[in-house]
């Protein structure tokens, strides 16, 4: 990749998890009324077709990984899981009450944290709590993130008994050096153990987190990892470039400075040998830093056109409702963002009020709704459609016209019917969603709110 390329389009900007992105919400036009009002619609629209989502955020660790911009508590006091999972019951019961009919629960994903910092009892707890006022949906996915150092035989099988058949095992690095840095040190024997167990138990998709421009990370480094989880052969993988975002509370360096990161060309180099290696080994790109075997869920759904990205990332299909629950979830509508409030304090006293823990969101205009559409689309399949006539806003032409540079640059392919990204443009998919992201441009960041793109 041309380091000329990078250095003009490495710039800070969001992942797009959403759109507007929450440092655009207009919170004063929010209200927790207009909230329930329009998941109250939303579920009444697409609960029986399609299901809703859950994400659980369970935000406890026993130490920290300073790589790690998540709303994390840390602890080792375990007497923490029980009063958390009743709040979170609590929270859930709150929703059920606002909702007209029986939820009908299409995935669920449990994030964190460390949600296996939680036995495999209170897990049950948790989940059994949910289907009390609850069904499973035909085809659902239940997924959750596994600590190689502390998932156990018992929480695999246990939450496989629940109706969990994915799992993502955070792995990052196998250098010694890069994990002294980041402070998560796990063994390749402790990854191995928990991927052939989940194996043997029957998990049909197995991923593995790997991230790139680590402190002290080399291309040696990257190529070993690469190579070891090769042998593992877990059926996707997520191949992250690090967020460095040091202004984020809680998020500390220990073990490096900034001059210890690969920066730019050099960055870059790791993802482009990784990427190669990838797929040389049958990993298939799919989104963005995202690869599947063909025979994973998530490679046949970008295949089908069904790939969907929201605040847990991408997902194998969409349901229109995604409710949060726990500390600083976000929940989405579609048509409005709700976000919990960040304390574990703030969140029981919430709670012990009766009332549902949000304290900021936003109310998607209808074109925010249609920008929203163009960048699903950019993220998710590479393209996005000019000739839809519901896809069009009034700025597109000017947008189609900004595009010019990229399409130079050979990154992007625009005819009269699609914006199509190039295999070259894939890398700057982000720096493209940008592009239609008017609520950036109306109002440039005075200081920097994302991580940098490339």
């Amino acid at each position: 990749m041309s380091v000329s390329l990078i250095q003009k389009y490495n710039v800070p900007g969001p992942r797009y998890t959403s759109y507007p992105t929450v440092p655009y919400w207009e919170e004063n036009l929010f209200s927790l009324e207009n909230w329930k009002k329009t998941l109250q619609n939303s579920f009444d629209e697409s609960n029986t077709i399609e299901g809703i989502s859950l994400y659980i955020h369970l935000p406890f660790c026993e130490s920290l990984c300073t790589f790690c911009g998540c709303n994390k508590r840390i602890t080792k006091r375990h007497d923490v899981e029980h009063p958390y999972i009743e709040a979170v019951l609590k929270e859930w019961n709150l929703y059920c009450d606002l909702l007209s009919e029986q939820p009908n629960i299409k995935e669920i994903h449990l994030g964190g944290g460390t949600p296996t910092f939680f036995s495999p009892e209170n897990l049950t707890t948790l989940i059994n709590g949910i289907f009390k006022r609850a069904k499973k949906a035909t085809n659902h996915e239940f997924s959750f993130e596994g600590h190689p150092n502390n998932t156990t035989r018992k929480h695999l099988q246990t939450l496989y008994d629940l109706g969990f058949r994915r799992v993502s095992f955070g792995v990052q690095d196998y250098s010694s050096k890069v994990q002294q840095a980041i402070h998560r040190v796990q063994p390749f024997h402790n990854v191995a153990k928990v991927t052939f167990w989940a194996k043997e138990i029957g998990y049909t998709s197995i991923g593995h987190d790997l991230i790139f421009g680590l402190p002290f990370q080399t291309l040696e480094d990257v190529m070993d990892t690469i190579d070891k989880t090769n042998s593992l052969q877990p059926d996707r993988l997520a191949f992250y470039s690090y967020a460095h975002v040091p202004w984020i509370k809680g998020n500390g360096q220990r073990g490096f400075n900034d001059e210890d990161l690969p920066r730019d060309d050099e960055k870059r180099r790791l993802y482009e040998e990784g990427k190669k290696l990838l797929s040389q080994n049958g990993y298939h790109e799919i989104g963005m830093d995202h690869f599947a075997l063909a025979s994973d869920s998530m490679y046949q759904s970008f295949l089908d056109e069904k790939l969907h990205r929201n605040f847990m990332g991408y997902t194998s299909s969409k349901t229109q409702v995604m409710i949060g629950l726990g500390v600083s979830s976000i929940s989405d509508s579609w048509y409005s963002f709700a976000q919990n409030v960040k304390t574990l304090e703030e969140y029981y006293a919430k709670l012990e009020q009766n009332e549902l823990p949000v304290y900021r969101g936003h109310l998607l205009t209808n074109e925010d709704l249609i920008i929203r559409k163009h960048i699903l689309n950019l993220m998710c399949q590479f393209t996005t459609s000019l000739e839809d006539k519901e896809l069009f806003f009034n700025e597109l032409p000017e947008i189609i016209h900004q595009l010019d540079e990229m399409e130079h640059d050979g990154l992007v392919e625009i005819s009269s019917t699609n914006i199509t990204v190039t295999e070259k443009g894939k890398p700057f998919v982000r720096n493209l969603c940008m592009a239609f992201d008017l609520r950036l441009k109306r109002k440039a960041p005075q200081t920097q709110l994302f991580s940098m793109t490339v």
